[in-house]
């Protein structure tokens, strides 16, 4: 117990680490979320220092397809790197194909979800379901790992059933099929998001096998990512919703409790927020995507009726010029974001511009 209490107090999150030759700058990883890891969710994450950053799950049968939405996944700014692309599906050579063109898109790593427990995923044989097809899943692995060069990752739960154990039966043949690293959320796929994510599977996981091993789950403060990883010994953390709207948790688990953010400077990262992502999604889809957003940036730190009145304006000019006239002060703080931002190239796919700018 007290080897256990020294390692925790010890660890610097911000110390790298090597998922094979991709160096991680910190131990803490800003998870892949459906509906909301976008490109500029990801670049806010790098720079509040998330040392590996995930897209959402990409379709291996929408790339496979040609869809144009499923391949303006695979938009990668400069300023991501090390980056993720999560792809899910059921087929091995659909799964293989899907990663040639996430490596060719630019990403550092190929990531297989075998944890998603939504039922239009998992109804199609993806996400958790492969939990309970073990010799489908080392096939897909096998087959990722060897289409390309860069490493393959996956994320799984812990099982589709409560107090199940299969990932510490499947996680040692994943890693001999190919996988470079693992990922466990110790929920079960029945348990969707409630309960505790409980961590000493995670343990018991790192024990079984010789790569390294992520801690998603449960991970919201500082003094819960230095005990998960002094618990468990994994490389790393994976944070998720703790950083929906609220990048400052990613600093503050890296460096302990941290100056709260004034108005100000809340409204100005909302902003940018907002023009990232209409850069990426152009303004149709991105008005109605940003809506969540809203609540979780100014919760409990702006009215509650300006939430209300941001989601009903029209455009995201209009969400910006009210975010201006609730904290004027935000003008500064945008300022220099935007001039801090890299200047760089994306590597993308050609694709009509419809696939990246909503057209």
């Amino acid at each position: 117990m007290t080897a256990t209490i020294s390692r925790s107090v010890q660890v610097n999150l911000r110390e790298s680490w090597w998922i094979r030759d991709i160096e991680i700058p910190t131990r803490v990883v800003l998870a892949p979320m459906a509906g909301v890891s976008v490109q500029a969710f990801r670049r806010q994450g790098r720079r509040y220092g998330a040392g590996l950053v995930c897209s959402e799950m990409v379709s291996c049968a929408g790339l496979h397809h040609g869809n144009e939405r499923t391949l303006g996944y695979l938009r990668i700014a400069s300023d991501e790197h090390p980056l993720a692309v999560q792809i899910f599906g059921s087929e091995p050579a659909v799964m293989a194909e899907a990663a040639r063109m996430v490596e060719a898109a630019g990403a550092d790593l190929v990531d297989v979800n075998f944890g998603c427990p939504v039922r239009k995923v998992t109804k199609t044989g993806a996400g958790a379901t492969l939990l309970d097809a073990p010799g489908r899943a080392c096939r897909i692995v096998e087959s990722v790992a060897s289409a390309v060069s860069v490493p393959v990752t996956v994320k799984m739960r812990r099982g589709l059933e409560d107090g199940s154990r299969t990932c510490l039966e499947l996680g040692p043949s994943l890693v001999e099929a190919g996988a470079a690293s693992l990922t466990l959320h110790p929920r079960s796929a029945r348990q969707m998001y409630t309960g505790r994510a409980e961590h000493a599977l995670t343990a018991e996981l790192v024990s079984l096998v010789h790569v390294p091993v992520v801690a998603s789950g449960d991970i919201t403060s500082a003094r819960r990512a230095r005990a998960v990883l002094g618990e468990t010994r994994v490389e790393a953390v994976m944070v998720g919703r703790a950083a929906q709207g609220n990048p400052w948790a990613l600093r503050e688990i890296l460096d302990g409790p941290d100056q709260v953010p004034d108005r100000d400077e809340v409204a100005a990262e909302l902003i940018l927020f907002v023009r990232e992502t209409v850069r990426e999604l152009g303004e149709r889809r991105a008005a109605g995507f940003l809506k969540k957003f809203y609540g979780w940036y100014l919760r409990g730190r702006f009215p509650r009726q300006l939430v209300q009145e941001l989601v009903r304006l029209e455009t995201t000019d209009e969400v910006a010029e009210r975010l201006l006239q609730e904290a004027p002060g935000a003008e500064l703080f945008l300022q220099r974001l935007e001039s801090e931002l890299p200047i760089g190239r994306e590597v993308t796919l050609e694709l009509p511009i419809s696939a990246y700018g909503g057209g």
